[in-house]
C-alpha cells in the first residue's frame, strides 16, 4: 500500500530529529543491537499507532531491525510530526499519518495499518484493537498479541477482557513499573508544561493550577505545578487517590468549587466531561484549560463551543470562548493532549524506557506465539526487571545485591 504522509521531501528535517533522539536513547540501541542478531520478528507483520514523534520512530526502527515488516500510523490527529513521518518513510517503512488529519483520515489511516494484515498490534489509546474486534473479525483471527501504551488504552482493553471480546493476548505496557512510575509520573508531569509553556508564554508561579485526577499522570502534573511555584487544586472522584492528594500537600475539592479558583486547568483522567458547563459558567476571566488525557473529551470544548457568543484563534494552539457576561475563557489545541499537540511529548530519556518495555513485549509474543491466552495480561516482571537494570547502567548507578544468606532469611517460613 502506497503511504499516505504530507510531503516526502520533509524527510531530512525528520532524520535530523530521530538521530538526536536516538543519540539519548541507550537502551532502544541495546536493543536493536540485539535484535538485528536475533530477528525475532522475521516474516512478521507490525501494526503501530503511537504519537508519531521522533521517538516513536527510534521505536518502529527498532522493531523493523528485528526483522518486522512495519505499517505505522499516528495515534492522534495533532501529535503527528510530519518530517518524522516522511523520514520513516523515505526508510522504506510503511507510513500513513498527517498532522492535523481530519477525524475520517485519521480512521482511513487506522484502517490501512489494519487491513495490512498484521501479526503483532502496538496501540496507543486502543484505536487500532477497536478497529479490529468491530470491523475485521477475518484479519484479528490471524493477529499473535499486542501491547498497549497508556492508561485510556488500558480501560478500554479491560472492559472488552470482562466482557470476554478480547480474542487474543494483549500486553498492559502502561502497567509496567518501568512504564507508569516513570513515563506517567515524570514524563507526563515534563512535558504537559513544556507545551502549556511552549503554547502561552504565561508564568505559572502565582498561579491555581487546578489538576483534574491524581493517577499516576496527575501525581506528576501536581509535583511539576507546585514545583514551578502555583497553588495546586486536585479535583477526585476515588476517595483513595483524594486522601493521598491531602497527604501530598494539594487542596482536594469537587470541580464546581474549584472552577472559580483555578487560573490553569489541567485534565488527566481518562473520562469524558471533566470540565463541563458548570465548570465553565464559574470560572474567571482568562482562565485557560487543557488536557493530558488520551481523548480530546476530558474538557467538554463541544459544549463549551455552544454557550459561546464568540471564537478567536487567538494564536496557535490557544482559541478563545467569549461567553455571554463577556468572560474569555482558552483552550489549548483543541482539548487534546497538549504536551504532544502543543509540544514534543514526553522526555527522550523517559521513552527510551517506556519504548523498551514495547520492544521486549512484542519479543515476548513473537517467541511464545500460540501460548498465550487471549486475556489482558501483565508484562513479565524479568523484562521490568531487565529494563530497570540496564537503566540503572545507563546512569552509572549501583546497586546491593541480596546475600544467599538474606535471601533465604526472606524466604524462611
Amino acid at each position: 500500500m502506497q503511504n499516505f504522509i504530507r510531503d516526502i521531501s520533509l524527510a531530512p528535517s525528520g532524520e535530523d530529529k530521530i538521530l538526536w533522539a536516538w543519540r539519548n536513547m541507550p537502551l532502544l540501541r541495546d536493543i536493536e543491537a540485539a535484535f538485528a542478531a536475533e530477528k525475532p520478528f522475521a516474516g512478521l507483520k507490525i501494526a503501530l499507532s503511537i504519537h508519531l514523534e521522533a521517538k516513536t520512530a527510534c521505536l518502529c526502527r527498532t522493531l523493523a531491525a528485528g526483522g518486522a515488516e512495519m505499517y505505522i500510523t499516528g495515534s492522534n490527529p495533532l501529535s503527528t510530526q510530519d518530517d518524522v513521518a516522511a523520514a520513516l518513510a523515505a526508510g522504506g517503512l510503511h507510513v500513513y499519518a498527517l498532522h492535523g488529519c481530519t477525524g475520517e483520515e485519521y480512521d482511513a489511516c487506522i484502517r490501512r495499518v489494519v487491513e495490512a494484515g498484521p501479526d503483532i498490534i502496538i496501540d496507543d489509546g486502543g484505536d487500532i484493537i477497536h478497529m479490529l474486534h468491530a470491523s475485521f473479525p477475518e484479519i484479528e483471527a490471524r493477529v499473535l498479541g499486542g501491547c498497549e501504551e497508556t492508561t485510556t488504552g488500558i480501560l478500554r482493553l479491560r472492559a472488552m477482557d470482562a466482557a470476554g471480546q478480547l480474542r487474543f493476548p494483549m500486553i498492559a505496557v502502561n502497567d509496567a513499573d518501568c512504564k507508569h512510575l516513570f513515563d506517567n509520573r515524570y514524563g507526563t508531569g515534563q512535558s504537559v508544561f513544556d507545551g502549556i509553556d511552549r503554547t502561552t508564554n504565561l508564568v505559572v508561579a502565582g498561579k491555581t493550577v487546578v489538576v483534574a485526577g491524581y493517577g499516576w499522570c496527575g501525581k506528576g502534573v501536581a509535583m511539576r505545578a507546585k514545583g514551578l511555584g502555583a497553588r495546586v487544586i486536585v479535583t477526585e472522584v476515588d476517595p483513595v487517590k483524594a486522601i493521598e492528594a491531602v497527604m501530598d500537600g494539594f487542596s482536594v475539592m469537587p470541580m464546581t468549587q474549584a472552577a472559580p479558583l483555578g487560573d490553569l486547568f489541567i485534565t488527566v483522567t481518562g473520562n469524558c466531561d471533566v470540565v463541563g458547563e458548570k465548570a465553565f459558567l464559574k470560572m474567571k476571566d482568562g482562565a485557560v484549560l487543557c488536557n493530558a488525557g488520551h481523548f480530546d473529551v476530558e474538557v467538554n470544548v463541544k459544549r463549551l463551543s455552544e454557550i459561546a457568543v464568540e471564537q478567536k484563534q487567538m494564536k496557535p494552539n490557544i482559541r478563545g470562548y467569549r461567553l455571554a457576561d463577556g468572560r474569555w475563557l482558552y483552550v489549548l489545541a483543541e482539548g487534546r493532549l497538549v504536551n504532544l499537540a502543543a509540544g514534543d511529548g514526553h522526555p527522550v530519556e523517559i521513552m527510551d524506557m517506556s519504548f523498551a518495555i514495547q520492544a521486549l513485549s512484542a519479543r515476548h509474543i513473537a517467541l511464545n506465539r500460540g501460548a498465550l491466552p487471549p486475556r489482558l495480561t501483565a508484562v513479565p516482571r524479568e523484562i521490568d526487571e531487565a529494563v530497570a537494570q540496564k537503566k540503572l547502567l545507563t546512569m552509572g548507578v549501583a546497586i546491593d545485591a541480596l546475600t544467599d544468606e538474606q535471601r533465604a532469611y526472606l524466604h524462611k517460613t
